[in-house]
């Protein structure tokens, strides 16, 4: 072939038309309806069931964050041991929300939400924090005193 024609052809790119390339793979696009459906039919199988009511949902995660659902949709299943939240997903700080948190939380779970947010905001790890987490959470005022006189021989004298 001629240098000038292939130089002129390459000028000429021509897209689509006869001649033109084929496409190497089919482009699907996909939209949030068919992945919700997909989703729908995989939680139809797990046999989960919508549970009315729910105004919110938090979950608080270990670094002191809250993903916190407003007005959610939420499916359970006690049998295979599943919970699905969907809707609008917010990450907060656990600062944010602790007047509304401390409501929803039972003693046990409180106990650790408080260390969890005392551990993560820096106002509150002064020096009475570090202090209290170097003797393992215990004040000066709580340690028991030290035993004055020996109890043994007290016990003895009563006895006789």
């Amino acid at each position: 072939m001629n240098v000038e024609k292939l130089k002129q052809l390459e000028t000429q790119v021509r897209i689509g038309g006869k001649g033109s390339a084929r496409r190497k793979k089919k482009v699907i696009h996909r939209t949030n309806t068919t992945d919700d459906k997909k989703l729908q039919t995989s939680l139809k199988k797990l046999g989960l069931t919508n549970i009315p009511g729910i105004e919110e949902v938090n979950m608080i995660k270990d670094d002191g964050e809250v993903i916190h659902f407003n007005n959610p949709k939420v499916q359970a299943s006690l049998s295979s041991n599943t919970f699905a939240v969907t809707g609008h997903a917010e990450v907060k700080k656990i600062a944010d929300l602790l007047p509304t948190l401390l409501s929803q939380l039972s003693d046990e779970n409180f106990s650790s939400a408080l260390k969890k947010f005392v551990a993560s905001s820096p106002n509150l790890r002064g020096s009475e924090g570090e202090k209290r987490s170097q003797t393992g959470g215990v004040d000066d005022d709580e340690e028991v005193p030290e035993l004055v006189g020996n109890f043994d021989d007290a016990s003895r004298a009563e006895i006789s």
